[in-house]
């Protein structure tokens, strides 16, 4: 009877230090923004309107400049009228890595909308010139936006 005694005893603390020893921590970490879509093992939202990517996990946008890929927690000062709440966002579930703009070509011909409204209202015709890119060059006066 002692030893059945002990073993509910001992029973009784594991079960309990148990209970008691799990740990909840929420992290934000990876956590989409406000204006993107929830996903749930994505890297990277492509942002077409603006031919820039959203790095969900590490929380920059990943935009070109001069020819040069750049890592920003913030879009540059050409996009400031671009609204991220209304703008079409693109999950990339097709990609895993550090640099989904290997892919940029990719991307651009297959998100491609002619009726982009941002860049109508900028009067680029739905072409960006940031640098090396190609596009139209009416109303990109000295390679600013």
């Amino acid at each position: 009877m002692k030893k059945f005694k002990l073993f509910i005893v001992g029973t009784f603390l594991l079960v309990f230090s148990f209970s008691h020893a799990q740990v909840q921590v929420n992290v934000n970490l990876g956590t989409p923004p406000v204006w993107g879509p929830t996903v749930t093992t994505e890297e990277y939202y492509y942002l077409p309107d603006i031919n820039s990517y959203y790095d969900i996990h590490q929380s920059q946008f990943i935009y070109l400049n001069n020819g040069a890929w750049i890592r920003s927690r913030s879009l540059p000062m050409r996009y400031r009228s671009y609204n991220l709440n209304t703008g079409h966002v693109v999950v990339l579930n097709d990609y895993h890595g550090r640099n989904p703009y290997t892919h940029y070509k990719v991307h651009k011909a297959k998100y491609y909308k002619s009726d982009n409204k941002w860049e109508k209202s900028r009067g680029n015709n739905g072409h960006h010139n940031n640098g090396n890119q190609h596009g139209n060059k009416k109303g990109n006066k000295k390679g600013k936006h």
